[in-house]
């Protein structure tokens, strides 16, 4: 069905798709931004980006942004990830920048929501070794000295912190009580002394990182928001998260949607192209359908955001983020069974958006933490 989109929204959307289409629309192109998939942000394309005003589609118009809101944030991620541009940056930047906008200090919001106007990357870390969907199991610490903060420990799968100007760090900073109080978030310099950051190879390609900090020293303005009340804040900006990777991975799930039933009118076996046989029609019917409702869901729920700014929406974002990318890991892998070998061949492009799929489901709180979510939602 066609989406319902106002003239400057359709408009939008389409310069997105053109501008996709020119500087990565074909294999060779990506191979060449990427070191053949190795690194899935090209910083050249994203300056590109940011000279069409596009990065600031989310920020505040006093910071010179666009002053957008939650639909408009989905359709530019939905359509990016579709024209599959590798900016792999850009999530992990908006949903560090939301946090600054919200909780942070004057000086915090004109260096890091000015910097991704024009083409800045940030970061964010949460997770530890022994606290990934418990995030409340924070170990890493930073302790009150010489007028700062002294940090110290490690964090873990901190995206992007390799190519970040700064950290949104949140630690343990008083001890004792539950799990939830005493943390507190820090913008930390990728730069700064006593941090060591250290990638982590994945079939993914460069883009997560183990962070080690010993003796790291943060001076008092660093602190992001409230001391103790990081966990506040973190609970905060996980919505937004959520509906980032929604957004995204309905885009990657019409991808593949879109690249199989192109292959399927084509190749043909036993005298007709394999699409017209029941089997793979029905298929192709069934996630059609599904894809539709989850590109329902998204816009509803982006629409409810923009209606209510100020209001979380727990159950709405985890039920977008859940269906999206369980959604694009199932289109991704009927898509890699219905193009036989040439699924499996990296010249299709079918394998690389399985990859980028499959890790949708644990990454911003796994799926089964998401049903968990939902059925709180429901006095369960």
């Amino acid at each position: 069905m066609p989406r319902v989109l106002s003239d400057e929204r359709r408009d939008f959307v389409q310069a997105i798709a053109e501008f996709c289409r020119r500087e990565c629309g074909t294999k060779q192109q990506r191979d060449e931004l990427t070191g053949n998939g190795e690194h899935p942000h090209n910083q050249d394309l994203y300056g590109k980006m940011a000279e069409l005003d596009w990065l600031g589609v989310y920020i505040p118009e006093e910071y010179g942004g666009a002053g957008l809101g939650m639909t408009e944030l989905c359709l530019f991620l939905e359509e990016t990830a579709y024209g599959r541009a590798p900016i792999g940056g850009f999530a992990t930047t908006i949903i560090s920048a939301a946090a600054y906008a919200k909780f942070g200090s004057e000086k915090q919001k004109r260096t890091v929501l000015e910097g991704v106007v024009a083409g800045r990357l940030e970061a964010v870390s949460m997770s530890e070794p022994g606290a990934g969907s418990d995030v409340g199991a924070l170990s890493c610490k930073a302790e009150r000295r010489d007028g700062g903060w002294v940090i110290n420990g490690q964090k873990t799968w901190c995206s992007n912190a390799h190519i970040s100007d700064h950290i949104l760090l949140t630690v343990r900073t008083t001890p004792g009580g539950t799990k939830h109080e005493g943390l507190t978030q820090f913008m930390v310099p990728t730069d700064a002394p006593g941090l060591e950051i250290h990638g982590i190879d994945t079939m993914g390609g460069r883009e997560v990182n183990d962070l080690y900090f010993t003796d790291c020293f943060l001076p008092d303005d660093a602190v992001v928001g409230t001391v103790d009340q990081g966990w506040k804040q973190l609970m905060a900006g996980l919505n937004l998260e959520r509906m980032i990777l929604a957004a995204l991975m309905l885009g990657t799930a019409r991808r593949a949607f879109d690249d199989t039933v192109a292959y399927v009118k084509e190749r043909e076996q036993f005298g007709r192209p394999i699409g017209t046989f029941q089997a793979l029609r029905h298929r192709i019917a069934d996630m059609a359908t599904e894809l539709e409702c989850a590109r329902l869901l998204l816009d509803d729920v982006a629409r409810q955001i923009d209606a209510e700014p100020d209001k979380t929406f727990p159950r709405e974002a985890s039920m977008a983020k859940l269906k999206c990318t369980e959604l694009a890991k199932h289109v991704s892998l009927e898509g890699m069974q219905m193009l036989g070998g040439y699924g499996y061949a990296t010249e299709y492009g079918m394998e690389a958006l399985l990859r980028s799929t499959v890790v949708s489901t644990v990454y911003g709180g796994t799926s089964e933490i998401q049903r968990d979510i939902i059925g709180k939602t429901y006095g369960l």
